[in-house]
């Protein structure tokens, strides 16, 4: 849950009503860089921007059940995050050009991708500018799944069940190691 603008307890109530949603469900809940809201709505864990405390200072405040993941930018940065410990999963780009980033943005590549999963064995989630086609080329680079937006938006006109349906069996599809998604 990513929403910058909202104060704490208006943050929490909605933090709250996630996990709601999904109790039953293997869907988890993560807050975007504050703890004390995830801990407030009971969330299954913080994601946390590149630039915010270390993880095992946020770690040592949540359930030891919790999920605690970072933003990083470069392989080098995903060795460095990966070896000071803390963290279940790393979130990895910007990968391709996307609408909510500035166009002078310095993007990584699939190259850069490659080289942080040879460093860690922390999963490694792509984002920026995602497509399934992008997710494919993520997933031969070593990405374990995606991060995105608006990828999950349906276009004008789409009915969301159904496009959500679809796009998570091609995402599962692109994904799939084993062969168990037909």
């Amino acid at each position: 849950v990513r929403e910058r603008d909202l104060e704490a307890g208006e943050l929490a109530s909605l933090v709250r009503r996630c996990v709601d949603a999904v109790r039953g469900t293997d869907v988890k809940v993560v807050v975007n860089d504050r703890a004390d809201v995830a801990l407030a709505g009971g969330a299954h864990g913080v994601h946390l921007r590149s630039d915010s405390i270390a993880a095992l200072t946020i770690r040592a405040l949540l359930p030891s059940n919790a999920l605690v993941g970072r933003s990083v930018h470069s392989a080098e940065e995903a060795a460095a995050v990966s070896r000071a410990g803390g963290v279940d999963y790393l979130v990895f780009g910007t990968l391709f050009r996307t609408a909510s980033k500035d166009a002078a943005q310095r993007l990584t590549t699939l190259d850069e991708l490659s080289a942080a999963r040879r460093l860690t064995s922390v999963p490694i989630l792509a984002i920026g500018g995602m497509t399934v086609e992008n997710a494919s080329a993520c997933a031969r680079a070593g990405a374990a799944g995606v991060a995105a937006i608006g990828l999950f938006i349906p276009r004008a006109g789409q009915p969301p069940r159904e496009y959500l349906r679809t796009l998570v069996s091609d995402l599962r599809r692109v994904f799939d190691t084993c062969g168990a998604v037909s």
